[in-house]
């Protein structure tokens, strides 16, 4: 019995070991951070410069118009491209399920491999693609669509365009290939019954495919909010750093301008992440009541 107690608490301080260097980094690059943001949110915090301002953090970014329009891009992207992406991905995921058989595992990467290209890379595509001599312009113009060049990337409105077509090609497989799974989960024994019963596959499809594929759904949408949220590169990178004018500047970025590029203000920074967290935190809240409530 001593001997095996010894033995237990030899494997219990060996796992210990373990674990310790992996505690210790989350500790450092993770706890740390968010437990000292607590504090520096009531602080206007320029490196040197510690002040104590209470709730000032916050009372700015009421006045602040940019961040204000920071955050409204980011509504615009989210309202507009998470249900276009999920459409998408949606319909090419029944393609798949239903519609090819042979060549299914092939057509599953080429969809998702867009979301594993280097970001600079296919940033550096688009911008090819989309300048004003650019490949698509040439296009568009040799078809008589358009008599001038399209500003994708110099025009506010059309830079936004830019940004929910790039998000769009990139995160649109990554979803499919959920949507794929929870299809294929999906007993065909449902299916053939409907059959028997004469529902045509229109009937089928949002009767009996959609209701259960809402959890996948749910999962799609939450994970699409959260990253729209915090939306950084594209902008950053296809618009040069949320141009023209701002046209296209995230909250996200918006953030790290004032954290890292202008202001060097941490704690103004640190008040505006906490405002993305709790948006976030509501976006999620409310999709799992309207979603989540209707697998009970």
């Amino acid at each position: 019995m001593n001997k095996r107690g010894s033995y237990y608490r030899y494997l219990n301080r060996f796992g210990w070991f373990c674990v310790a260097p992996a505690m210790v980094l989350y500790g450092l690059f993770m706890a740390y951070p968010i437990l000292s943001s607590l504090y520096y949110v009531t602080r206007k915090w320029k490196g040197m410069t510690n002040t104590f301002i209470g709730l000032g953090n916050f009372t700015r970014m009421v006045q602040d118009k940019i961040f204000q329009l920071s955050l409204a891009h980011n509504f615009v992207f989210m309202f507009i491209q998470i249900p276009v992406m999920i459409f998408f991905a949606l319909i090419l995921a029944v393609i798949l399920n239903q519609g090819i058989k042979r060549l299914r595992g092939a057509f599953r990467v080429i969809f998702f491999l867009p979301c594993v290209t280097s970001l600079v890379a296919y940033s550096v595509l688009f911008r090819i693609l989309l300048q004003s001599n650019g490949l698509l312009n040439n296009i568009m113009i040799n078809a008589h669509l358009i008599a001038d060049p399209i500003g994708w990337l110099n025009d506010p409105f059309w830079a936004k365009v830019t940004i929910i077509l790039a998000l769009t090609w990139r995160w649109t497989g990554y979803n499919m290939v959920f949507f794929l799974v929870g299809l294929q989960s999906i007993d065909t024994e449902i299916y053939e019954a409907a059959e028997v019963d004469g529902a045509s596959k229109a009937r089928q499809f949002f009767r009996i495919t959609l209701p259960l594929l809402l959890p996948v759904i749910l999962f799609s949408a939450v994970t699409s909010t959260n990253g729209t949220m915090q939306l950084f590169d594209e902008p950053n990178i296809l618009t040069n750093q949320g141009g023209p004018a701002n046209g296209t500047l995230t909250a996200a970025l918006y953030i790290y301008r004032q954290a890292f590029v202008f202001n060097s203000d941490f704690g103004y920074a640190t008040a505006l992440s906490y405002i993305i967290v709790l948006i976030s935190g509501v976006f999620a809240f409310v999709q799992m009541r309207l979603l989540g409530g209707r697998d009970k």
